[in-house]
């Protein structure tokens, strides 16, 4: 019976991580999407994400289905929650991905301005964290997931500041309100994503050690 369930698992984890390269992918589209305006970046994330979306009820259910038939206890029962969590942040960060790329289609149209918003540095973390998570879960590297927590302090702290640097720009000249509001937009996606990684790390920390890690301030290990 063990060996049976084992064999569940190792199938789900591959589902996993199916999933994830789709996801990361995408993302990796939706930035290129904005960063060249490219129009056919856009619709391949648009068109892909309904594969992600049904790759997302098809392991949801296998998750369901486990733990009805095995009822599974102790480091089986936390691979399996941890794997329907992790799921559902993937599934919102291919959608976060199709919002960044809705905004680039949308600036791509539009006239160009003259900004200093510097988005290199927050796309860069976010993508990095986006690409430690799935290794730490991978890997089940509960060293790389407190990692990954102590980088979203950053990512937030670079999304405040852009929000500070936008708000001035739309008040210093409020007929590109439109435009700079998608700015906003995207920054708020990145920080969102981010916040999706975070999620995905510390329920690797909770599928190795059984540690429940949210709303505390838990330095590296």
């Amino acid at each position: 019976m063990q060996k049976h369930l084992d064999r569940e698992l190792q199938h789900l984890k591959q589902h996993l991580i199916l999933l994830s390269t789709l996801v990361e992918d995408n993302f990796s589209h939706a930035i290129k999407a904005f960063r060249e305006m490219d129009t056919l970046a856009t619709e391949t994330v648009i068109s892909r994400d309904q594969d992600i979306d049904k790759m997302e009820i098809k392991i949801e259910e296998e998750c369901l289905k486990l733990l009805a038939l095995h009822q599974p206890v102790a480091r089986d029962l936390r691979f399996i929650v941890t794997a329907l969590k992790i799921n559902n942040d993937l599934e919102r960060i291919g959608d976060l991905a199709v919002n960044i790329a809705k905004c680039a289609n949308f600036l791509s149209q539009m006239q160009k301005i003259d900004t200093h918003f510097h988005f290199s540095t927050i796309i860069e973390k976010t993508q990095t964290m986006l690409k430690k998570s799935l290794d730490a879960w991978v890997n089940l590297d509960t060293k790389l997931a407190y990692e990954i927590c102590a980088m979203d302090d950053e990512v937030d702290e670079l999304k405040r500041q852009q929000e500070k640097a936008i708000t001035q720009r739309i008040q210093e000249f409020p007929a590109e309100t439109e435009l700079l509001l998608r700015f906003l937009s995207v920054s708020r996606h990145l920080e969102r994503i981010a916040d999706h990684t975070t999620n995905i790390a510390e329920d690797v920390i909770y599928s190795v050690d059984g540690d429940i890690i949210r709303h505390h301030n838990t330095p590296a290990q």
